[in-house]
Order: structure tokens, then C-alpha cells, then sequence
């Protein structure tokens, strides 16, 4: 999985870092250029659901290994554009492919690992997201100095074919289906059932949570401002803070941060659960990561110093990913066995909101003619965020059907 998450954001961020260069190759406005970065998430956020159902259904080793092959293709169709209009096609059905990912992650998170650990386990993943993050611009910037920019897609669309070739070969859809696995581990588990034995999503139960529409929320709050990162953080640093295209290397920064900071929350949420219970666990460390990139950003907006500017954009990211594996793991906390249709749909919201950010972004920078203009409403949406993790139950049953284990503080 951190291998995979690894590959998801080296294939995601190639974009962002080659963005100047595809900008003047293929003459695209900064307003067009919003449309590019956001059609990928429109097409992402209107597929997670039906990917995370497919993944619960039928199991991550089939479903993974059709979209991990189906965006790698399409990584590579990027490198090969040279129109606009096939552009935006090329990447709606890279989103297509991509929208699968984490909602089976966390089908396999559900299903291989015990509740106590899920916040541990997702911040491993998304620590490596972020190393991914963090050599794109390495690997990137040097390739297109030597091989211009269309190389990089071609790379990096390899190494998605490598990876889902040995994931269907080694990988097992449930603990009682993997051989060397123990019958206390299968007990630990909760017997591990294979895929055949899911049910269908209780959509009505669903819809009608409070709970499952703050996380909903929340997810569209701080993947606002996250997918600057994602989509304009390269191109701000080239345009508003004049970083030549050598100094680039320096926007891998963020994503060390990050690494660091997903780590630290998935072991700082699951050591408050442990000694504090659930529902607090979880909050405390929803509303100090968000409180704290808010306050960076909000630093960031009022400094002229472009070294301090992305030091305090680094800290804003290190406090969004710092509750990230938090969320994460408490949609495998409402329902392990419809983990992946859960965290769709935290996705979808989530998703449907980097596509308004990406599109806002270019529009307020032509109205404006600064680039530090949508960095306010980022400000907004992570008060926002920070305010409805206060609200948020962690125990709340999402299904009636089923029971979610409750870790009760230590003596």
C-alpha cells in the first residue's frame, strides 16, 4: 500500500512540477490551466464511490490491479498531448483511474489490520504519499532539463505497470485467503472473511448519517487548500515568489514535512485513543492539525520574504496531513466492512472541492493579478474543517447492522 502511495503521488505531482514548462509549450492561459488540474478531480471525485463499493465487493486485488494499469496508461497518454482539448480528456480519465486508489487502501486496511492500529497503518501511507511528493520535483526537474517534460509521464506510467503485475501476483483479498497467516491473527482480525461474503451497501443508512456528512465536510475543507499543493503550489513559487525553474527542487520541502507529519498523527491519534478513547483521540488531533495550518497559511499570506513564505507553506501542510490518517481511520472505525464506500464518499466531497479550488485559483489570480489572493478562502475552509472535527463521533454506529469496537480509555 505505501509503495502504491508512493506511485499515486509521483504520478500526481509530475503535473504540478512540469506545469510552467506544459503552460508555454501548449500556450495555456492561467485560467485554462485551472480547468486541466480540476477535470482530474471532477472525474476522481465522481468515481470513488463506485470504486470503493467495487473494492468492498469484489475485493483490492482485482479492482487495484485494473486501475493501478488504467492511470499508468493514462500517465503516459499525458506525455504525448499536444492539444488542449485531448489535454482535459487525457486527464479526466487519468482521475477515472486514480479515483480507486485510497478507497482501497482502505478495503485492505479494514480487512488485514486491527482497529487499534488503523490510524498507525494510515499514517505509514500517507508518509509515503509524501515521499512521493517530496522526489517528483527531484526526479522531474532534472528529466525535463535533459529530455523536456513529455519524459517524465512516460517514466513514471512504467512503474504503475510494474507495481500492478506483482500486487495480483502476491496479494490476497482476505487474511483466510493468504496462506502462513495464524488462527489467532484470523481471530485478532475478526476471522478475516473473503470478499464473496460482503453484503451490498446500506445506502439509505448512509445517506441519512450526520456523521458520515461531517467527515464529508471536513475532507472538503482541508482538500481545498491541500490541492494547491497538488495543482498551482509550483507555479505560484515560479510567478509570485520568482523561484527559477533550478530552485523547483526546493518545493519537495512541503512534502518532507508531510511525511513526517502523517507519521506523527497516526501515532499521536492512536496513543490518545488508547489513553483517552475514541472520541476524543480523534478530535484533538482533527482540530490541532487544522488549527495550525490555518495559522501558517494566514503567516504565508502576510510575509514578502519568499524563503519564510515557503517554510510557512510547508507548516501549513504539515498540519493538514497531520489529521489526515486521523479521518482516514475514522472511516474504518464506522465500518470496516464498507471501509472503501466510506471513505469514497469523504473522498467525493473531498475531491469535488480540489476541482473548485483548482478552477477558483486561476480565476482569482486573473481577477486579482495576485497569486495571493486564493489563499483566503484556503484560510476559510481549514477554520471551517477545524471547527466540524468538534462535532465529529468516531462512535457513532454508521450502520445499525453493525458494531464498531470502541477502544475505551486506559485505566
Amino acid at each position: 500500500m505505501s509503495l502504491l502511495s508512493v506511485i499515486t503521488y509521483l504520478d500526481r505531482v509530475c503535473i504540478a512540477v512540469a506545469g510552467p514548462r506544459m503552460q508555454d509549450s501548449l500556450h495555456i492561459s492561467p485560467q485554462a490551466w485551472g480547468w486541466v488540474t480540476s477535470v482530474f478531480f471532477v472525474s476522481y471525485s465522481a468515481f470513488e464511490i463506485p470504486s470503493g463499493v467495487m473494492g468492498d465487493r469484489s475485493g483490492a486485488r482485482r479492482v487495484l490491479t485494473r486501475i493501478v494499469l488504467w492511470w499508468s496508461a493514462f500517465t503516459s497518454f499525458t506525455g504525448a498531448v499536444y492539444r488542449y482539448s485531448i489535454l482535459l480528456l487525457v486527464r479526466f480519465c487519468f482521475g477515472m483511474g486514480e479515483a480507486g486508489a485510497y478507497p482501497n487502501v482502505s478495503v485492505v486496511i479494514g480487512r488485514w489490520i486491527p482497529a487499534r492500529d488503523r490510524a498507525r497503518a494510515w499514517g505509514i501511507v500517507w508518509m509515503s504519499s509524501q515521499i512521493g511528493g517530496a522526489i517528483a520535483p527531484l526526479l522531474v526537474v532534472p528529466v525535463q532539463a535533459y529530455y523536456g517534460w513529455r519524459a517524465s509521464f512516460y517514466l513514471f506510467g512504467f512503474l504503475g505497470v510494474i507495481w500492478g503485475a506483482v500486487w495480483y501476483w502476491w496479494y490476497r483479498d482476505s487474511p483466510a485467503e493468504k496462506a502462513g497467516v495464524s488462527e489467532a491473527e484470523l481471530a485478532e482480525l475478526g476471522g478475516g472473511s473473503p470478499a464473496r461474503q460482503h453484503h451490498g451497501l446500506p445506502w439509505g443508512a448512509a445517506l441519512r448519517s450526520a456523521n458520515l456528512w461531517r467527515l464529508m465536510a471536513i475532507a472538503a475543507c482541508y482538500v481545498y487548500a491541500l490541492s494547491f499543493f497538488q495543482s498551482w503550489f509550483q507555479t505560484y513559487l515560479v510567478r509570485d515568489r520568482g523561484f527559477s525553474e533550478g530552485q523547483l527542487v526546493l518545493s519537495a520541502l512541503p512534502y518532507i514535512v508531510g511525511a513526517c507529519a502523517n507519521g506523527l498523527g497516526g501515532l499521536t491519534s492512536d496513543w490518545l485513543v488508547r489513553r483517552f478513547g475514541l472520541r476524543a483521540g480523534r478530535r484533538v488531533v482533527g482540530v490541532a492539525g487544522l488549527a495550525v495550518a490555518g495559522v501558517f497559511l494566514i503567516a504565508t499570506i502576510s510575509t514578502r520574504n519568499n524563503t519564510a513564505a515557503l517554510i510557512f507553506l510547508a507548516l501549513v501542510y504539515g498540519g493538514i496531513t497531520f489529521q489526515q490518517p486521523n479521518l482516514c481511520a475514522v472511516c474504518v472505525d464506522l465500518s470496516s466492512r464498507h471501509a472503501g464506500a466510506v471513505l469514497g464518499f469523504a473522498n467525493t466531497a473531498a475531491n469535488a472541492a480540489s476541482a473548485v479550488s483548482s478552477i477558483a485559483f486561476g480565476y482569482l489570480v486573473g481577477h486579482f493579478g495576485s497569486y495571493s489572493a486564493p489563499l483566503i478562502p484556503m484560510v476559510v475552509a481549514l477554520g471551517t474543517g477545524m471547527l466540524l472535527w468538534l462535532v465529529v463521533d468516531p462512535t457513532q454506529e454508521l450502520f445499525l447492522s453493525e458494531r464498531v469496537a470502541v477502544l475505551a480509555p486506559a485505566d
